[in-house]
């Protein structure tokens, strides 16, 4: 059974940085289009980051030049790099896998707050 899991989150100071993990079983991340969105307290889940199966990376603009998305095949895992967080930065995080339209997987999320 496929099953994504983040962790990596914490409680960072503004200007800190923080790698969260996507580690994913049962399904080989190599093959899907990965996304990392964000969701904060009384906001709705933004899409900020993705990497696609051949490696095209987009990044929204809250956290270009801030943000690094990566994938290591080998071990199955996309990372995601913060830096110059920032107290809006704030929010659960959440990775998910697309193969199709009809195949895809969320983790449960990781907690990341940033504090000023």
């Amino acid at each position: 059974q496929a099953r994504l899991v983040e962790s990596g989150g914490g409680l960072v100071q503004s200007g800190g940085f923080l790698r969260l993990f996507c580690a994913a079983s049962g399904i080989f991340l190599s093959i899907n289009t990965i996304c990392w969105y964000r969701q904060a307290p009384g906001k709705q889940r933004e899409l900020f980051a993705v990497i696609s199966s051949g490696g095209t990376i987009t990044y929204a603009d809250p956290v270009k030049g801030r943000f690094t998305i990566s994938r290591d095949n080998a071990k199955n895992t996309v990372y995601l790099q913060m830096s110059s967080l920032k107290p809006e930065d704030t929010a659960i995080y959440y990775c998910h896998s697309v193969a199709s339209l009809y195949d895809s997987h969320w983790g449960q999320g990781t907690q990341v707050t940033v504090s000023s």
